[in-house]
C-alpha cells in the first residue's frame, strides 16, 4: 500500500546541499521531507572533503617529522602505521556524522525517508511505497566519479574517492589518473605516507589555477619524488605481473599496485524521472536559472548535480539563495564572481575571481597584475615555509578582479580577497589595514602596497616633500 504525504519542501539527497536546505527550511517552519538512498552526509562527509583532509593531516604530521631537522630537531624517520592512519580518518568521519544524521534532522523537524526518490509527475515524487506531493521540490542528488572509457579499465580494480578510504594496506605504488585537486592532494598525501606515486594528467596540472602559481606547487611535488606526466593521453590499462600497468602517450608505460581514478565527476541524473517532471537537463547537469529554478518552476536544483562548480561551500551558498527564493519569495540570484577554491596540498593553492588570462579575455589591455613573494614575509621565513607567492589581478582603477595564492594556509588567506571582489574594493582599501606582525596575512598588504609604490616614490612626490620641508 502506498503512503501519501504532503509537505512544503521535499528534498532529494542528503549531501551538503540537501542537508543545508532541509535544515534551513525546517527551522523556518516549513514542513520538510528528505529522501536519501545512501549515506547521510553524502560524498563530503563519507568520501570527499572530510576523509581526504583527515588523510592529509596525517600525511602532514609525517612530513613535519621529516622536516624537523631544519630547525635543529632530530627525531629520526616517521614510522607510518597505515591501518592506524585509516582508523584516524574514519574516527573523524564518525565524530562529524551525528551532525548529518537522520536522528538530528528528525529532531529539527525534518521527515527523513531512507529510500531513493523519483518524479512521477510535475508535482509528485515517490520512493519505497511513499508518495509525496509538495509545494516545492529540491534536487540535490550529487555526483559520482567519472571512469574514462579506456581500453581494459573494466578488467582491473579501480579506486575512486568512494573506495579509496576503505584501503587497509598502504599502496606500494599508487597510479593516479587525473591532475586536478583530488589527484594532487592524494598524490602528495600517499607519497608522504610512504607510497610511490605516479600521476597522469590529460592537460596541465590544475588547469583552473594560475599557471605560474601551479609551477611552484609542481616543483614541490616533483621534488618529493612524485612522477608527473602532464599533457598525456591514457591509452590502456591492464593487469600485469601482479599489479596494474597503465599505458599513455605514444609508448609510455608504468606499473603500479593500485589505480586511483580522479578524472572528474558527473551528476547523478539516472533514476530521478526528470522527463516526467518536465525538468531539462544535459549529461553535464540539470539546467537552472540564476535563481536555481529548473524548467519546472516548482522544482529547484543545487549542488554537484548542476555540473559546475562542484564545491561543498558552493552548495552551502546555493542553499541560502534557494531558501530566499522558495520560502521568502525573494528574487535572489547566484553570483559566483567571488567563488573561491582551494587545493589543500603543501603548499596550498587558492584562487578567487578571475585569473589573469580570464581577465584579459574580458577586459583587454586595461588589466594589470601585481605580485609579491612569500619569501619577503618574516613569518614564512621564521617557519621555513617561504616557497610561495600571491598574484592579484586588477582593473585600471585598482579594483580587484581576482587573486591567487600559493603558500602555507593559502585557503585561509584567500577569504580577504573574496571580500574585496564582493565589495568591489580597490587595492587602496587594503593598504590602510593594520595586520598583526609577524603573520602570513601581511602578504596581502604587501601586494597592495606594491601597486602604489612606483607612484609614491616617483620624482614628483619627492619634489613635493622637499617643498614642504622648506616651509617654516
Amino acid at each position: 500500500m502506498t503512503n501519501s504525504l504532503e509537505c512544503d519542501i521535499c528534498v532529494i539527497g542528503a549531501g551538503s546541499a540537501g542537508l543545508s536546505v532541509a535544515v534551513g527550511a525546517a527551522q523556518l517552519g516549513a514542513r520538510t521531507i528528505l529522501f536519501e538512498k545512501g549515506e547521510m552526509g553524502g560524498d563530503c562527509l563519507n568520501y570527499g572533503c572530510v576523509p581526504s583532509k583527515a588523510l592529509l593531516a596525517a600525511a602532514h604530521a609525517a612530513q613535519t617529522i621529516a622536516d624537523a631537522g631544519q630547525f635543529g630537531i632530530h627525531a629520526g624517520s616517521a614510522q607510518v602505521d597505515f591501518p592506524a592512519v585509516m582508523a584516524h580518518v574514519h574516527d573523524v568521519i564518525a565524530q562529524i556524522a551525528p551532525h548529518d544524521s537522520a536522528e538530528r534532522l528528525e529532531r529539527l523537524g525534518v521527515r527523513v525517508i531512507r529510500a531513493p526518490a523519483a518524479f512521477t509527475g510535475r508535482d509528485e515524487v515517490s520512493g519505497e511505497g511513499v508518495r509525496v506531493r509538495a509545494r516545492r521540490f529540491v534536487i540535490a542528488a550529487g555526483s559520482s566519479a567519472i571512469i574514462p572509457p579506456v581500453q581494459g579499465i573494466e578488467d582491473v580494480p579501480v579506486l575512486t574517492n568512494e573506495t579509496l578510504f576503505s584501503l587497509n594496506e598502504r599502496p606500494e605504488h599508487l597510479l593516479i589518473v587525473g591532475g586536478g585537486p583530488i589527484g594532487v592532494e592524494m598524490a602528495q598525501a600517499f607519497r608522504r605516507l610512504g607510497s610511490a606515486v605516479t600521476v597522469l594528467q590529460r592537460g596541465r596540472l590544475l588547469p583552473q589555477d594560475e599557471p605560474e602559481l601551479v609551477g611552484i606547487l609542481r616543483e614541490r611535488l616533483v621534488g618529493a619524488g612524485i612522477s608527473l606526466h602532464e599533457n598525456t593521453e591514457l591509452t590502456g590499462v591492464a593487469r600485469a605481473r601482479g599489479g596494474i600497468v597503465v599505458r599513455y602517450g605514444a609508448d609510455g608505460e608504468t606499473l603500479g599496485t593500485h589505480l586511483l581514478v580522479a578524472a572528474g565527476r558527473q551528476p547523478r541524473l539516472a533514476g530521478l524521472g526528470l522527463e516526467r517532471a518536465g525538468i531539462a537537463h544535459t549529461p553535464r547537469g540539470i539546467t537552472v536559472d540564476a535563481r536555481l529554478r529548473t524548467t519546472n518552476k516548482r522544482v529547484y536544483a543545487l549542488g554537484d548535480i548542476l555540473g559546475r562548480p562542484q564545491f561543498t561551500h558552493t552548495a552551502g551558498y546555493q542553499a541560502g539563495i534557494l531558501i530566499r527564493n522558495a520560502l521568502f519569495r525573494l528574487p535572489a540570484k547566484v553570483d559566483y564572481r567571488a567563488l573561491p577554491w582551494v587545493t589543500y596540498s603543501d603548499p596550498e593553492l587558492a584562487q578567487v575571481g578571475l585569473t589573469e588570462q580570464q581577465a584579459r579575455e574580458r577586459f583587454g589591455a586595461s588589466v594589470q597584475v601585481v605580485k609579491a613573494d612569500l619569501g619577503e614575509n618574516d613569518r614564512a621565513r621564521a617557519e621555513r615555509r617561504s616557497a610561495g607567492s600571491i598574484k592579484v589581478v586588477i582593473d585600471k582603477r585598482g579594483t580587484v578582479l581576482g587573486a591567487g595564492i600559493v603558500g602555507p594556509h593559502a585557503g585561509e588567506l584567500i577569504g580577504l580577497w573574496g571580500l574585496a571582489i564582493t565589495r568591489r574594493l580597490r587595492l587602496s582599501a587594503l593598504t590602510g589595514v593594520i595586520f598583526p606582525y609577524p603573520t602570513l596575512g601581511e602578504i596581502s598588504k604587501t601586494v597592495a602596497s606594491a601597486f602604489y609604490a612606483p607612484k609614491l616614490f616617483s620624482p614628483w612626490p619627492k619634489r613635493l616633500v622637499r617643498l614642504l620641508l622648506a616651509l617654516p
